[in-house]
């Protein structure tokens, strides 16, 4: 005899749930984009599209030799690449309602002790990558600048384009903001079981070689934009260790604690 009042399993050969989720799917993404949207649209009108590119610039236009100014050797340039500075910051500004969307459409689907690790690494996550991003920008920035233009022969006239600029920019702050993720990293993986916390102690020293290598190989070919990444990333691993201990004890499955206390008596 059959329970008439049993939940049908979602894969039991029905489409229903499957197409429900795709509809959800897509409406998310619309919210997300529509958030982007009004973000770029605020930015466009304040401060405008050149004011950012300006704000963006002025780490570089600072240490230029006097009279020397940024070019743009595409006709298009002076268009195109205020907008797509104005298209990033609006994505970076809506980042918090794009990941609740995320978050919103995942979190049905986990159980609870999942769900206190999922949202606090979301969060952390995207702060991390915030910081990231600033420190590039009011820190190394600077100090690169100062540095390459220190090296500079007299004879040589500095006037950067601002589409190589961009690029140098877009690939420092994704450097810098995924490099800051070393924690998050660190407590996925404890979390996961593919490593200990002990043994995340003892590679504390490989790990060091490690992000110096990284830092070597992704920044600019000097000491400072080098040491800027790695020493940060030295001390976010410390960190990442002691928070991975926190949350493998936070996140536990029921039956996880359950056996554990099984074990102690």
């Amino acid at each position: 005899m059959t329970d008439s009042h049993k939940p049908e399993d979602e894969l039991a050969g029905t489409e229903q749930p499957f197409v429900s989720h795709l509809i959800e799917l897509r409406d998310r993404l619309i919210r997300a984009s529509i958030a982007v949207a009004v973000m770029f649209g605020i930015l466009a009108v304040f401060p405008g599209p050149s004011a950012l590119y300006d704000l963006l610039a002025s780490p570089l236009v600072a240490h230029l030799p006097k009279g020397s100014t940024m070019i743009a050797t595409n006709v298009i340039s002076p268009f195109l690449v205020p907008l797509k500075i104005t298209l990033l910051a609006a994505f970076f500004l809506a980042l918090p309602f794009v990941l609740y969307q995320v978050w919103a459409f995942v979190a049905p689907g986990l159980y609870s002790h999942e769900k206190r690790l999922v949202m606090p690494l979301v969060i952390s996550s995207t702060l991390l990558f915030f910081v990231g991003v600033a420190f590039c920008y009011f820190f190394v920035f600077g100090q690169v600048f100062k540095f390459i233009q220190g090296f500079a022969p007299k004879s040589i006239m500095a006037a950067p384009d601002i589409e190589a600029y961009l690029s140098f920019v877009m690939s420092m702050f994704i450097a810098f903001g995924a490099a800051f993720e070393v924690p998050v990293v660190v407590v996925v993986a404890a979390r996961m079981g593919l490593v200990t916390v002990a043994k995340l102690r003892e590679w504390r020293g490989y790990f060091i070689v490690v992000a110096f290598v990284i830092a070597a190989i992704i920044t600019p070919p000097d000491v400072v934009s080098q040491l800027a990444l790695a020493i940060p990333m030295c001390i976010l691993y410390e960190l990442g260790v002691f928070a991975a201990s926190y949350f493998i004890r936070y996140s536990k499955a029921p039956e996880e604690e359950a056996s554990e206390a099984q074990t102690k008596v």
